[in-house]
């Protein structure tokens, strides 16, 4: 009865760690989750910020293996090369060893107010991001409450004869005891709660240490299996950048095996907290991984694409729109929205090299937009197509408004690439072919109605599939900040011109035309918000205020 109670109290702090940790990822994606796509998408221009770039990232979500899936995405995009990709994910790995490291510095004492803290902030906020803001700091305070459980929950243990005899077995077995601690990292998606267990269990002397070096061993590999598994059925592209992941934690686990003797008599040697090896392990050896993968990147990275090249032909045409699904509404909707997800997809991609193209005055980022354009006109009127076929068999109410909902935003999806395509793409060539350049505050203007522009999209997707009020709400008020920046962007631009700047005189028309095409496409972005807020109530008719 006994054990059966410590095995209760085990696995609810271990569930009660993954809860906390799940909070802050969710907090922190509702809070800055577009900053963060952002900041990952463009921070890969060298070694030094793609690496630090990851480590950033995986500190504020919590979750190496969310940084992992989003950079795929973005190699899959096209947005980060692929030996860039790799050196964020080293970033990565270390920023979920500095978590661990950073819960066991003994501040659990902070629990209660940082929950305190959070469930008022999300109380009394309204708008979405500080609400996350909210989940995120009860996400915190769960995880140092749980480690405090952990520590409860294991001290008893050290009593367990039957327990004593399986971690002797153990000893004399490491890769076996790493495989273990690779399979709970796995199931439980989650290195930094194995490590966790691993310190609560090293805490309670109850492991060695060479036991305890082996078990966070088996951690780090098991943690880069979950991205594997889900990025099987993506493009070639996403699966190189998981699967090199995973050879690197691979071939470090199994250079660090045959060490790990020596490795837990240097670290115990070190004027270091013992109770804290575990972290310090976890730590030193992602740090270590890192400063010996880096300079290799570029060789993983060719290697990965020839074991796993790009498919010969490109998949222009829709991947989702099943024709058996015709006679089942539900499916057929669901094809037909991720089919225009993959459309949004494409729009960022355009996007984002038009803004690389601006930045760096280089019109070879350009060159892809023109086909990349062609596919959004494919996709758009193959979903126009799928869903009007879907119409003559009759809908029932809900359903046809999803179907309008769908076509609606597929056909501002397109016009946002033409304007894309014939207003961006030729004033930015304009500009470099002319040798023409932007005042600094205008170039500064630009840049960030761009970057805007892009979380404002990557924001609308998300309301496109959750149908989120609060997500809805604050992109039309993001819409009003678009436009009082284009007004206010243009009065400067004119004032330039009034004081004689020469570079202002040089790019007049260029400036106006870009912001007026930004903006633009910025209003078809909020338009998937309208249907949304209509429904909810929050939303009239006319937005003229009444008279009198």
């Amino acid at each position: 009865m006994q054990s059966t109670i410590v095995m209760v109290n085990l696995f609810g702090a271990v569930a009660l760690l993954l809860f906390g940790l799940s909070l802050v990822k969710d907090g922190v994606t509702r809070a800055f989750g577009a900053r963060l796509r952002a900041a990952l998408a463009r921070g890969t221009n060298g070694p030094f910020r793609a690496f630090l770039t990851g480590l950033v990232a995986t500190l504020g979500l919590q979750s190496s293996t969310a940084t992992a899936l989003m950079t795929a995405s973005f190699v899959e995009k096209g947005l980060i090369r692929s030996q860039m990709a790799q050196i964020v994910l080293l970033g990565a790995n270390v920023g979920t060893a500095m978590t661990a490291w950073i819960v066991a510095l003994g501040i659990g004492w902070l629990s209660p107010l940082l929950i305190l803290a959070g469930v008022a902030t999300h109380r009394l906020s309204r708008s979405s991001a500080r609400q996350g803001a909210g989940y995120a700091l009860v996400g915190i305070g769960l995880m140092l409450l749980s480690l405090e459980l952990l520590g409860a929950a294991t001290e008893p243990m050290r009593q367990s004869q039957a327990l004593g005899a399986f971690l002797g077995m153990l000893d004399n077995a490491l890769p076996v005891a790493m495989i273990i601690a690779a399979g709970l990292a796995f199931a439980s998606s989650s290195s930094l709660a194995v490590v966790m267990l691993v310190l609560s269990l090293s805490s309670a002397g109850v492991l060695s240490p060479v036991l305890t070096v082996a078990l966070v061993l088996g951690a780090n590999l098991g943690g880069a299996i979950p991205p594997v598994i889900t990025t099987l059925g993506s493009p070639p592209a996403a699966r190189r950048v998981t699967l090199g992941n995973l050879v690197v934690r691979g071939i470090g686990c199994l250079i660090a095996l045959p060490a790990v003797g020596a490795s837990a008599d240097f670290l115990q040697s070190l004027p270091l907290p013992r109770q804290n090896l575990p972290v310090d392990v976890h730590l030193l050896f992602n740090l270590l991984l890192a400063m010996v993968a880096w300079p290799f990147a570029g060789l993983l990275a060719r290697t990965m694409n020839r074991f796993f090249p790009d498919d010969e032909a490109t998949e222009t045409g829709p991947r989702y729109l099943d024709e058996a699904a015709l006679d089942t509404p539900v499916m057929a909707l669901s094809g037909a929205t991720r089919e225009v997800l993959r459309v949004g997809d494409l729009i960022e991609v355009m996007l984002m090299r038009a803004s690389e193209a601006f930045s760096k005055n280089d019109v070879n980022e350009l060159g892809d937009i023109e086909n990349i354009e062609r596919q959004v006109d494919l996709l758009q009127q193959e979903v126009k197509i799928f869903l009007s076929r879907l119409g003559r068999d009759g809908l029932n109410e809900e359903d046809g408004r999803r179907s309008i909902v769908i076509i609606d935003y597929a056909i501002n999806l397109e016009h946002m690439g033409d304007i894309i395509e014939k207003g961006l793409c030729e004033q930015i060539a304009k500009k470099v072919r002319g040798g023409l350049r932007f005042s600094e505050d205008g170039y500064q203007e630009l840049k960030g109605l761009f970057n805007l522009t892009i979380d404002n999209l990557r924001i609308a997707q998300t309301i496109f599939v959750t149908r989120n009020a609060d997500l809805a709400r604050h992109l039309i008020e993001v819409k009003v900040d678009v436009r009082h920046m284009e007004k206010r962007s243009a009065e400067r631009h004119l004032e330039r011109l009034r004081d004689g700047l020469l570079e202002s005189l040089q790019t007049s028309s260029l400036h106006l035309d870009m912001l007026r095409d930004l903006k633009r496409i910025n209003a078809h972005i909020a338009s998937v918000a309208y249907p949304i807020l209509e429904e909810s109530g929050l939303l009239t008719e006319s937005r003229l205020r009444p008279p009198g």
